[in-house]
C-alpha cells in the first residue's frame, strides 16, 4: 500500500487511493452516507486566495473592530480573569455571558430567563444539538425553501427526512405549512420541529411578515409542534420596523413584546457572530426547561463547555461605554448597520446594471445576503465552476440550499464582508459569465442571442459591454410596488 509523503521533507499524505478507501467502508456508520460538506466550509479556502473576490462566506467584516479596543479588551481579561479564562467552564455557560446575551435579546424587545440560556460553540452548534436531542432516523423537519445551507448537512448527518415549503416575499406562507402538515398527518408522522429563519433570511433575504408570526405560533400551538427560531441577524435591520421575535410572541400569547413569561414552544438560537464577531464561536440557545436538559447533556458530550476566554472577552466588551454611557456594543452594531445598508445597495444597484432583464433577486431590509436567480436553462454550480476559473469571483450556487435538488438556477451573494468597490467588479464579472451562458443557449436554440441580450438604444454605451440596465424581477408581492419604485427613480 502506498504510504508516500508528498513534498520535501515530509507534509501532506497523497490522496487515499480507492483501495485504501474500500478497507474502511464497512467501519463507516450508516449515517455518514447521508453527510454532505457545507458548501460555505468549501469555499472558506477562497477567502486565502487573494485573486478571488468571495460573495460566498456569510462573513461580517471584522476589520471594522478596532484592534486597540480588542488589545484593551484581552488586557483585561489577562489582568483580571487570567485563571478563569484558561480553566474549564460550566457547560450551559458562564453566568457573566449569559447576562450579556440576556441584554442582547433586550435590544429586540425579548425578555427570557438567564436560567433558560446555554451558551454554545456559535450557532451552528446549536443547530447541531437540537438535532441530536431530536431527530431519529427519518424524523420530519419542516423547513423554508430555500433555506441556511449550513443546516442542510446537519439535517442530513442526523438522517431527517426534510420537506421545505417556498417561501415568497413575506416568508414562509402559513397556509402552504397547514396543508403540508395535513398531508404528514395523514401519513402518521408528525414533525419534530418547524425550522425558520424569520428575520432576513439566509439565503432568501426575506422577512416573515407579523401576521405570518403569529399564525405560525398559533399553529405550533394547535398541533403541539417545536419551532426552531434561528435569529442570528434580528438586529442588522436598514430600513422598516423590528418584528416580535417568535420566541416573545409564544411567550406573551401573541402580544408583543414580552415582558415576562417564558416559551413552551420555541427554541431561540442566537449568536454573537454577526454583531460581534464570528472568531469567538460563541452563540447560544433559549429553550424550554426539558429541552434545555438534553441540549446541556448533548453538548456535555461535545465540547464539555464553549471557551471560557471568549466569554469573558464578550463580558469584558459588554462592560465598556460609549458616548453618553451607551452600551458600546450597541453603538458598533449601529455603525455596522450603516456599513451594511450601503453595501447592500451597491449591490442592488450593480445587480441592475450587470445582470440580464430575465434575471431577479430580494431586497432584503437587513441581514447580509441576496438570492438571485437566473433563468432556469443556467446551472449555478456550473455557473460558479466558470466564475471561479475564468474571473476568480464566488458565491454559493442555490443548490446548497436545498435538500431536492432545486435551487439550480439560484445563488447567494454576500455583500456585508466586502468593500463596495469589490461588490461592483464582483457583480460585474458574474455578470459577464451569465451573459456568456445566455448567448450560447441562444445560439444553440435559435441560431442567434435572445432578445433579452439585445442592448436597448438609449443603454448602449451606458453599460459595460453595451448591456441594458434590467429591469428586476422581485418575488411576486412585490412586483408592481417595485416596478413603480423603478420608474420614479428614473
Amino acid at each position: 500500500m502506498d504510504r508516500s509523503i508528498s513534498g520535501q521533507g515530509g507534509g501532506r499524505r497523497e490522496r487515499a487511493t480507492a483501495h485504501e478507501l474500500a478497507r474502511y467502508e464497512a467501519l463507516f456508520a450508516a449515517r455518514t452516507r447521508g453527510m454532505k460538506s457545507s458548501a460555505m466550509r468549501e469555499m472558506m479556502a477562497l477567502t486565502e486566495r487573494s485573486e478571488v473576490i468571495s460573495l460566498a462566506g456569510g462573513l461580517p467584516d471584522t476589520s471594522t473592530f478596532a484592534p486597540e479596543l480588542y488589545a484593551k479588551l484581552m488586557a483585561h481579561v489577562a489582568a483580571e480573569s487570567t485563571a478563569r479564562a484558561l480553566q474549564y467552564g460550566p457547560t450551559e455557560g458562564m453566568a457573566v455571558a449569559a447576562d450579556c446575551i440576556v441584554e442582547v435579546m433586550a435590544a429586540e424587545d425579548t425578555a427570557v430567563d438567564p436560567a433558560n440560556v446555554i451558551v454554545t460553540t456559535g450557532g451552528q452548534q446549536v443547530i447541531d444539538l437540537v438535532c441530536k436531542a431530536l431527530i431519529d432516523p427519518g424524523d420530519v423537519i419542516v423547513a423554508e425553501a430555500p433555506t441556511y445551507p449550513g443546516a442542510v448537512p446537519t439535517f442530513g448527518a442526523y438522517e431527517a427526512h426534510v420537506v421545505q415549503i417556498e417561501m415568497d416575499a413575506d416568508g414562509m406562507p402559513i397556509d402552504e405549512l397547514e396543508t403540508v402538515l395535513d398531508r404528514l398527518a395523514g401519513e402518521g408522522r408528525r414533525p419534530k420541529f418547524i425550522y425558520t429563519i424569520p428575520n432576513f433570511q439566509n439565503p432568501g433575504g426575506v422577512t416573515m411578515s407579523l401576521p405570518r408570526r403569529r399564525r405560525l405560533i398559533e399553529v405550533a400551538r394547535e398541533r403541539e409542534l417545536l419551532i426552531l427560531e434561528d435569529n442570528p441577524y434580528g438586529l442588522l435591520r436598514y430600513e422598516g420596523e423590528m418584528l416580535p421575535t417568535l420566541y416573545s410572541l409564544d411567550a406573551s400569547n401573541g402580544s408583543p413584546p414580552a415582558h415576562d413569561g417564558a416559551s413552551d414552544l420555541v427554541i431561540y438560537l442566537g449568536t454573537f457572530s454577526k454583531i460581534l464577531s464570528p472568531g469567538l464561536r460563541l452563540g447560544w440557545a433559549v429553550a424550554p426547561r426539558p429541552v434545555l436538559e438534553k441540549l446541556n447533556l448533548g453538548k456535555q458530550g461535545a465540547d464539555l463547555c464553549s471557551s471560557p476566554m471568549t466569554q469573558l472577552f464578550v463580558a469584558a466588551y459588554f462592560s465598556e461605554r460609549g458616548i453618553g454611557a451607551r452600551p458600546a456594543w450597541l453603538e458598533y452594531v449601529e455603525r455596522l448597520k450603516t456599513l451594511y445598508r450601503g453595501r447592500r445597495d451597491t449591490m442592488l444597484e450593480a445587480l441592475e446594471e450587470h445582470f440580464g432583464a430575465d434575471a431577479s433577486w430580494t431586497t432584503p431590509q437587513g441581514g447580509l445576503f441576496v438570492w438571485a436567480t437566473l433563468p432556469d436553462y443556467i446551472d449555478t454550480t456550473d455557473l460558479l465552476a466558470r466564475a471561479l476559473e475564468s474571473e476568480g469571483v464566488a458565491f454559493v450556487p442555490g443548490r446548497a440550499a436545498y435538500v431536492d435538488g432545486r435551487g439550480g438556477s439560484s445563488m447567494r451573494l454576500n455583500f456585508a464582508g466586502t468593500p463596495d468597490g469589490e461588490i461592483r467588479e464582483a457583480i460585474r464579472r458574474i455578470g459577464k459569465v451569465v451573459r456568456g451562458q445566455v448567448g450560447m443557449f441562444g445560439t444553440l436554440t435559435t441560431g442567434s442571442p435572445p432578445a433579452s441580450q439585445s442592448p436597448s438604444p438609449a443603454a448602449v454605451g451606458d453599460a459595460p459591454g453595451g448591456v441594458g440596465l434590467a429591469d428586476v424581477l422581485e418575488l411576486p408581492q412585490r412586483d408592481e410596488e417595485s416596478r413603480a419604485r423603478r420608474a420614479k427613480k428614473r
